[in-house]
């Protein structure tokens, strides 16, 4: 018998159904909110991620990308989008698991990461279309290679120089690696238990705590200032050390 996991989300976004059909169907588009991910344009393309294949392609709104058969185990990701009065566009976004094979322990584990994880994905496309839609990004990341005690989110604010009473929506002052010098200025976009966003005037600094998953703790940054292509390596090595002096 078929397991399957479904999660779908709704929002209204501040851009046109072309511009968030770019920011979601294009290569160039999930760089600045999610993560690298070609994608060829067309019914049977191939997606760089997850060796996925483009199974809706109706520009600006639907497309759809599923994963290969792997082990009996299938993922489907998939946008619908549509003009929301005059400035303004509804995204529909899901997500659907179907695994046919012998299910490990690790699914519900999976599913609350996947559920937790569109939220706040969610929130930085949003984000990336207020402030930056158009322009072009940069993708940073590292990865601590153990999985994270609890309290890691906590030990990443520390490091950032963030107080406890800190909350979202405040503007705040950090030191960032790839920012030597002065203190920058940021807002606190996002909070939770498990993530947290800056948002600064060229970037979106993404912090994952997967401790409540038996994760570690990892970033995905978004850089938008005019040479960020060129500095990707030497900001990478930054971001690397940055985050293996977090405490456990």
């Amino acid at each position: 018998m078929a397991r399957e996991f479904r999660v779908r989300r709704e929002q209204v976004l501040p851009a046109t159904p072309e511009q968030v059909w770019k920011a979601v169907a294009t290569g160039e588009g999930n760089l600045g909110w999610l993560y690298p991910m070609d994608v060829e344009p067309r019914v049977g393309g191939a997606v760089s991620r997850g060796q996925a294949t483009v199974v809706e392609w109706e520009p600006p709104r639907r497309f759809a990308c599923r994963t290969a058969d792997q082990g009996g185990f299938s993922n489907t990701l998939d946008y619908a989008v549509e003009a929301h009065g005059d400035s303004a566009a509804r995204l529909s976004m899901g997500v659907h698991w179907v695994h046919t094979g012998a299910v490990d322990d690790g699914w519900d584990t999976r599913a609350d990461a996947a559920e937790k994880h569109i939220d706040f994905y969610q929130h930085s496309l949003a984000e990336y279309l207020r402030h930056f839609a158009g322009r072009r990004a940069a993708y940073v990341t590292a990865t601590r290679p153990d999985p994270a005690a609890p309290g890691a989110l906590g030990a990443v604010r520390d490091r950032l120089g963030l107080s406890g009473t800190t909350g979202a929506g405040d503007t705040v002052k950090v030191t960032l690696p790839d920012r030597p010098g002065a203190p920058v200025e940021a807002v606190v976009d996002f909070l939770d238990a498990d993530f947290l966003g800056l948002r600064t005037a060229d970037a979106l600094y993404r912090f994952y705590d997967g401790s409540a998953w038996n994760w570690p703790v990892w970033l995905g940054h978004h850089l938008f200032a005019p040479d960020a292509d060129a500095g990707v390596d030497s900001v990478t090595r930054a971001w690397d050390t940055w985050l293996a002096e977090v405490a456990p």
